[in-house]
């Protein structure tokens, strides 16, 4: 699994960032060296710390993967959104139809269904989290109302459309990683996922 091998080396780059007596210029090299595992390149802008968290601008340039022309319409479609696009849930999500809205819910709470099989999901205990991650109230409501039946993985992958699971992949990492651990079940969702964002 991929946790298993990325999660160590980050576990280690940790420790010897708080341990760098030159944590700021280590902590921008580590952050490219991270996004340049996925082949992407990137320079950081922008570094400071606020309220426990630290705050990070970025500068991407095409990823070594990337076609030139996905990558210019890319450019394009930011430049005509971006003035347009308020904060919150990513604008696609708004363009969703919702029986695609209703899918990447289900998908979101299957994850949450199999994170921990042995014991029920404690609605009270999770939304906070999950508001956390920036899920809006309709979202929230998609999956509370998902959770009460058992979803299947089979189902919900069946011709699922490449940009819904796009857009659901990201969401699901948070959601796998709440326990700081990827279990078989929750490692076979995201690469379906990420195999349906390929098609």
């Amino acid at each position: 699994m991929l946790s298993q091998i990325v999660r160590p080396m980050v576990q280690t780059q940790i420790r010897l960032l708080a341990n760098s007596r030159a944590t700021h210029s280590t902590l921008v090299s580590t952050v490219a060296q991270w996004l340049g595992f996925l082949g992407v390149r990137a320079q950081v802008t922008h570094l400071k710390t606020d309220s426990g968290r630290i705050h990070i601008s970025l500068t991407v340039d095409k990823p070594d993967a990337c076609d030139t022309h996905d990558w210019q319409k890319i450019i394009t479609n930011l430049d005509a959104t971006q003035a347009t696009h308020a904060p919150g849930e990513p604008a696609d999500i708004a363009q969703f139809t919702p029986q695609q809205q209703s899918r990447m819910q289900r998908l979101l709470a299957y994850l949450l269904q199999v994170g921990n099989p042995a014991e029920p999901v404690n609605w009270e205990q999770l939304q906070p989290n999950l508001q956390a991650m920036g899920f809006d109230e309709s979202t929230l409501l998609g999956i509370r109302a998902a959770l009460k039946v058992p979803q299947c993985l089979d189902d919900l992958m069946a011709d699922l459309e490449a940009d819904v699971a796009a857009v659901a992949l990201p969401k699901a990492v948070k959601i796998a990683m709440m326990d700081r651990q990827v279990n078989p079940s929750e490692d076979q969702a995201l690469t379906a996922l990420l195999q349906a964002m390929k098609h």
